[in-house]
């Protein structure tokens, strides 16, 4: 038995020894390599696209990456903050909200590569405590102002019977501020559309409401039927039966009842009219604008942003705002979903459609404007979305001077909290590239 315990002994020093030499080589430890959780907006076949792009994604460090979709992104990001366990990546579409957690000193800085490529309009620097750093860095972005139509019926000089659908679940109403936000760009200009966008101008400025007025114009009387109708249509229109997966969406084009011709959305829609002979125009020439700024675009973006403290994270983000991550990524996406990328040396959609979008984006465009509602601060958006509902049930000119009253108290209400932390006014506009 002496032997026994004697032989043991030797035998677990032996283990220690070793365990001491091989120490630098990582042995005799349990520890795996790290999982990095990203949550970002895609599910479904854009989700699966971007989670394949996730997995070939090799840093050679064996660090892996999880990816969580959800349609409630705000929500799910809010419950996990409060829960003091975030992610370690978010990709966000709205500046107003990644711009609150900045100030709250919720986000890290980016390095100095990831920010080299958070291109204007989608990534502004921002002052926060008195230092200037960049926060996010896009990683897909999209095109506006744009009218769709079927191929052989989108002549400028007919008269557009506009496809309008507005439920979007918990953010219905986006459609219709795109609306205004784009007759605001047009009609009055960047400079005023800046002003607006960043909460520097009241909501009962003429030109803001002649936006609104503008609108109601353009979409004509409208019976009560056909309000319904809008009110709680998904804006990518009603399910095609005749589509081989369930539920796909055949866009409000052919989903409306009586037949529409003309619907003003953004570029994402390109997938829901994949099988379709569709015309793309841009919408300057719908809204009544003045030609000096018929150049001028509305963008959106999927930005991303670090909330951990993981070293990993902030590196994780600079690779996938790189050409390796854009590559991979195009080539997971089905040809309809492939990403607009912001700068005109990056991978592009190969389809005719994509790549006629891509050119505008990078090359034609004098000027890109991003979503005025996605700059606003989350409160006053929302009341935005609301106010969009309610003046389209009802587009007569006191319930508007209401609506734009109660606007102008929230974005006034907000004041004095957003001011130090408020995009400055080169960041909502800017050149492509």
């Amino acid at each position: 038995m002496n032997r026994s315990r004697t032989r043991a002994r030797a035998a677990f020093r032996g283990f220690l020894a070793a365990c001491l030499l091989a120490v630098t080589a990582g042995a005799c430890t349990d520890e795996r390599p790290e999982t990095l959780v990203v949550l970002g907006p895609w599910t479904g076949d854009e989700g699966e696209a971007f989670e394949a792009m996730l997995n070939k994604l090799d840093d050679g460090t064996g660090a892996t990456y999880t990816y969580q979709g959800t349609r409630s992104l705000r929500e799910t990001l809010v419950a996990q903050l409060e829960a003091d366990a975030p992610p370690d990546v978010a990709i966000l579409n709205s500046v107003g909200e990644l711009t609150e957690y900045a100030r709250a000193g919720r986000l890290k800085p980016l390095t100095a590569t990831a920010a080299a490529r958070a291109y204007p309009p989608w990534a502004p620097p921002l002052s926060v405590d008195g230092t200037r750093r960049t926060y996010w860095v896009p990683l897909k972005v999209d095109l506006k102002s744009l009218v769709w139509s079927k191929a052989g019926k989108g002549d400028r000089a007919a008269d557009p019977k506009w496809c309008v659908a507005l439920a979007s679940q918990a953010t219905s109403g986006w459609p219709g501020t795109d609306w205004v936000e784009d007759i605001l760009l047009h009609r009055a200009g960047p400079a005023v559309y800046t002003e607006w966008a960043t909460g520097r101008l009241s909501w009962r400025d003429p030109r803001v409401r002649d936006a609104w007025t503008t609108w109601a114009a353009l979409l004509g009387k409208r019976s009560k039927a056909s309000v319904d109708q809008s009110l709680t249509m998904s804006y990518v229109g009603t399910s095609d039966p005749a589509a081989k997966g369930a539920g796909a969406p055949r866009g409000l084009l052919d989903s409306m009842t009586p037949r529409c011709t003309h619907e003003h959305q953004s570029a994402f829609i390109r997938y829901v009219y994949a099988r379709d002979r569709v015309r793309v125009d841009p919408a300057a020439g719908f809204l009544r604008g003045r030609s000096a700024h018929d150049g001028a675009y509305e963008v959106a973006g999927d930005m991303a942003a670090v909330f951990s403290d993981n070293p990993a994270a902030r590196t994780l983000v600079e690779r996938l705002s790189g050409s390796t991550a854009r590559t991979l990524w195009r080539s997971e996406a089905k040809k309809e979903l492939r990403p607009l990328f912001p700068d005109a040396a990056d991978p592009q959609p190969t389809d005719p459609t994509g790549r006629r979008l891509a050119e505008i984006l990078t090359r034609e465009a004098d000027t890109l404007c991003f979503d005025a509602s996605d700059v606003m601060a989350p409160g006053m958006r929302d009341a935005f979305h609301r106010a969009v509902l309610r003046y389209f049930r009802d587009p007569k000119g006191a319930r508007l001077d209401e609506l734009l009253e109660q606007l102008d108290a929230v974005r006034e209400d907000a004041a004095p909290d957003t001011a130090t932390g408020r995009l400055p006014a080169s960041g909502v506009c800017a050149p492509p590239g």
